[in-house]
């Protein structure tokens, strides 16, 4: 019997979900912090600011938010190639992904250079139709123009991808452009990301390869 599949392509989040690049992050915007005079954050509070998007730097520098993002970019870009980590069962998600023909993309806020380097690092690029990353005049999520812009690229409709990602930023994206929204309970809770628009929650990409092994039938 000829297997059907119950969705066409996957988006993924980058930072959280396939990768834990955060230690140039939490260095950066701890330095970002003390140079604009603003408390200190956790770590796990800094993995928290990340996943909610680019308006969170908003909440944090208000008008000097333009001043932190440049400051920040400065300090990330001396060592943001220097510790990549694969996320649990990311190779694995994606290595299915290629074997059933299902195309993938990856739809992040960080910067797109930033992005296809890490990537590139890996050995990763050849998973992806195309990497939707931060460029000047793009919105960010919790905006959904870069999934559409990756569904557009991947010649895909919305409503036939999945969006898999860690922050309540990728949960809105998905929710207000219109495709399942799959969220990782790393760094918010399941009743967190449900309420950003999550359509099913696990704990690891593990998890989300056993769901979408049983999307096919």
């Amino acid at each position: 019997m000829m297997e059907k599949l119950m969705f066409k392509g996957v988006l993924l989040d980058l930072d959280g979900t396939l990768i834990d690049a955060f230690t140039p992050i939490i260095r950066a915007m701890r330095e970002t912090l003390q140079h604009f005079s603003l408390p200190a954050m956790s770590d796990a509070a800094i993995r928290r600011h990340t996943g909610r998007g680019d308006c969170s730097m908003t909440a944090l520098f208000g008008d000097k938010k333009e001043q932190a993002a440049q400051h920040f970019i400065q300090v990330h870009d001396q060592t943001y190639l220097n510790d990549i980590q694969m996320m649990q069962g990311a190779e694995v998600l994606m290595q299915w992904l290629q074997d059933k023909n299902i195309p993938m993309a990856v739809v992040t806020s960080k910067g797109q250079y930033r992005a296809e380097a890490q990537l590139e690092k890996l050995g990763w690029l050849s998973y992806f139709s195309c990497i939707i990353g931060k460029l000047e005049g793009r919105a960010s999520k919790p905006d959904p123009e870069p999934l559409l812009l990756a569904c557009e690229q991947m010649s895909l409709d919305i409503q036939d991808i999945i969006m898999v990602g860690d922050g309540e930023a990728d949960m809105k994206a998905a929710c207000r452009a219109g495709c399942l929204a799959i969220g990782l309970t790393h760094s918010f809770s399941e009743d967190e990301l449900v309420q950003a628009g999550a359509n099913h929650c696990f704990a690891s990409l593990d998890d989300v390869l056993r769901w979408m092994k049983g999307e096919v039938t």
